[in-house]
């Protein structure tokens, strides 16, 4: 599985002019799956989405998780990070998963983030959205696990 995160200030997700998720100061994740993940994919990216220390302590380095912030975290469903785009001048999405597993992997990666923080919100599987956020620093970083290796 594939989550590029963003420290944000700020994210929401609209659907058709309607607020479906937002939060303020946390994780922004855009989601994708790939063919051979599962829910042990999913539970290692969890693992690291919470752990990941991206947040500045009090001496200012990048020392603090979101599980020990307690910031928000934005799930939004994102195919398009795993495009092939190493030739040609349009991206081919052979290497995401199919729609229907991809949803099932998003809906368990979502349940149980709900389970294990408090504050979780999410785009919609699937939807046409708009994402606004304000990224933080800005700080981006692609985490991926290899599909078979949780």
């Amino acid at each position: 599985m594939i989550g590029l995160l963003q420290r944000v200030t700020r994210a929401k997700v609209e659907v058709e002019g309607t607020l479906v998720g937002e939060i303020g100061p946390g994780l922004c994740v855009f989601v994708c799956g790939e063919p051979g993940d599962t829910e042990a994919s999913a539970e290692r990216l969890l693992d690291r989405l919470l752990g990941y220390r991206v947040f500045a302590d009090q001496a200012g380095k990048m020392n603090l998780s979101l599980g020990t912030t307690g910031g928000g975290l934005l799930l939004v469903p994102q195919f398009t990070l795993a495009a092939d785009t190493g030739k040609g001048m349009r991206a081919s999405f052979s290497s995401a998963l199919s729609p229907e597993p991809a949803r099932g992997l998003f809906d368990y990666l979502l349940a149980r983030a709900r389970e294990r923080h408090r504050a979780v919100a999410a785009g919609r599987f699937a939807a046409y959205m708009q994402v606004s956020l304000t990224n933080d620093g800005p700080v981006t970083f692609w985490l991926r696990v290899d599909p078979g290796s949780a």
